[in-house]
Parts: structure tokens; sequence; C-alpha cells
């Protein structure tokens, strides 16, 4: 793969964040999903805590074939994120939009929504309520990245893009519901900063399937970013799969609590939608 650069944190710009990490084990980590308990994810792993600094991106504008993650301008004129119908529909066709003239994609597959909120129980979602995701981790690991992409896509056009030397990019689009958010943001490790040997295999067990994600363990080499007080109008695009290996294709990433968050702070809400890109060979 090939050497990719990335900024280090400022320390006189810098957050410093707690983030809750794998411990390793000698046995295969696995969790149960929120889909199959109905409430909070079952695990079955130890995990720690670690003082990180955590930089402010909005300082290195990253890329995301570089940095794994970058942040973009994206206004919206959805009405309510908890209405189905107008993110299935309306949503949908922003974000299409979006990536589409971000990447130059010739196919853009959306297979999931999730919202979260750090307040009560958390956010409302088909499948249970969703809090924010505290560990680190990545959405798709080298065995269910490919997996992923077959189930949303479809084997025949997943097969066909590979054939034609097409690029196959997983992405998140993460947004706030309702800005500035001051409660529990989203910390993103830099591809580059992460070796493979942190990144710990897990199962994510749901009714009526068995995923994999990369948990996070603990290096002193990662490189943290966030974007603070982040609006509505704002998007996280965040890299999880990715078929070209000479860009960055892991992006770690959980929610944090700012050392000075104010409890009587609205609570953050988000909306993160799951996509499949398809990009067409130069």
């Amino acid at each position: 793969m090939a050497e990719i650069a990335f900024a280090t944190p400022d320390v006189d710009q810098t957050t410093v964040a707690r983030l809750t990490y794998i411990v390793r084990q000698d046995e295969k980590p696995y969790f149960l999903s929120s889909a199959l308990t109905g409430g909070a994810p079952e695990v079955h792993f130890k995990t720690e805590e670690h003082a990180v600094p955590v930089g402010d991106m909005r300082r290195i504008a990253p890329d995301i074939d570089r940095e794994g993650f970058e942040l973009v301008e994206a206004p919206t004129r959805i009405r309510d994120f908890y209405d189905p119908i107008e993110v299935e529909t309306d949503y949908e066709d922003e974000v299409t939009a979006l990536l589409k003239r971000r990447f130059g994609a010739s196919g853009v597959y959306i297979f999931d929504h999730t919202r979260r909120s750090d307040g009560g129980e958390g956010a409302r979602n088909p499948d249970g309520l969703r809090g924010p995701a505290t560990r680190v981790h990545v959405d798709y690991t080298d065995k269910s990245g490919p997996q992923r992409a077959r189930d949303a896509m479809g084997d025949e056009a997943f097969d066909a893009a590979l054939a034609r030397g097409a690029r196959i990019v997983q992405i998140n689009v993460w947004r706030p519901i309702a800005g500035p958010v001051r409660r529990a943001p989203l910390a993103l490790a830099s591809a580059a900063s992460v070796p493979a040997a942190d990144l710990v295999a897990t199962e994510q067990r749901f009714p009526d399937r068995v995923g994999e994600i990369y948990q996070l363990a603990y290096g002193q080499g990662h490189e943290w970013w966030h974007a603070p007080l982040m609006e509505r109008h704002e998007a996280l695009l965040i890299k999880g799969w990715d078929t070209d290996l000479s860009r960055a294709r892991y992006t770690p990433h959980g929610a944090f609590q700012l050392p000075d968050q104010d409890p009587d702070a609205p609570p953050r809400e988000s909306i993160e939608t799951r996509t499949f890109l398809v990009v067409e060979p130069a």
C-alpha cells in the first residue's frame, strides 16, 4: 500500500478525550447487535479507556482517501429525520446527489439509516433504540466489506463492476439531526496511523446473519480528530472499506464525552447513512 501522509494534531488545538478500546483476547470477540437484543448491544469482550488528544479537523481539511474521512457542506431540506418516508425518498436523493458529485460515482447503493441520541434511552429506529457508539471501531473488515457490498448491490452488479475495473467503496454519511453538536461528538482516527495489528475482527450477531467489524485495540501512534460544533448543514464522510488498496480503507471512529461537556446542553442526535459506491475507472 502506498504511504499516506497525515497531519499530527497541534497540542495547542486539541481536546483530551477518553476513548473506549477493546482489550485483546485469545478468543474471537463477539457481541449481540441492537437488532437482536432490542436495546443496548450485549458485549462479550472487555474494554478499557485511554485518554488521547483529539485535534480539530477543521484546521487540516482532511481528505477521505488520505485520512479516511472528510467534512463537507451538505445542506438538507429534510424536515423530520425520524420520518421513514421522508428519509427513504427525499433524503436518499440528497445523499445520492452528494456522493455522485463528490466521487463521480456511477452508482450509489444505500442500504441503512441509523439514528442515534445520547438523551434518555436513545433514538428511535425500526430495529430498536440507539445511543452513540462509544467503542472505537470500523464498520467493515476484509471479510465483511465485500460480502456486505454483494448484499447491497447484488452479486451480478458487484461482479460486473469488478470485471470492468471499477472501484467499490463503502461510505457512511454522518450528520447531526440538530446542531450545533455540544455533546458526544464523533472522534475519527487517521487511517494511516492505525496499523493492521490494532484492528481486532469481532463478530456482530444479527437475528438473520452474522457480520464482522473491527474493534480497535489501543496503540500510542493513533491520530484522532473531530469536528467541533457540527451543524445540521454539515456531514462527515467516513470510509469503511475500499477495493483500492492504495487509498485509506478503514477509519476507526467512536463517540466521546467532551471534557467540559454541559449536561444540560441539548442531546446529540445524528443520522448515519450507509452506502456503497461504484466509481468507474478513469
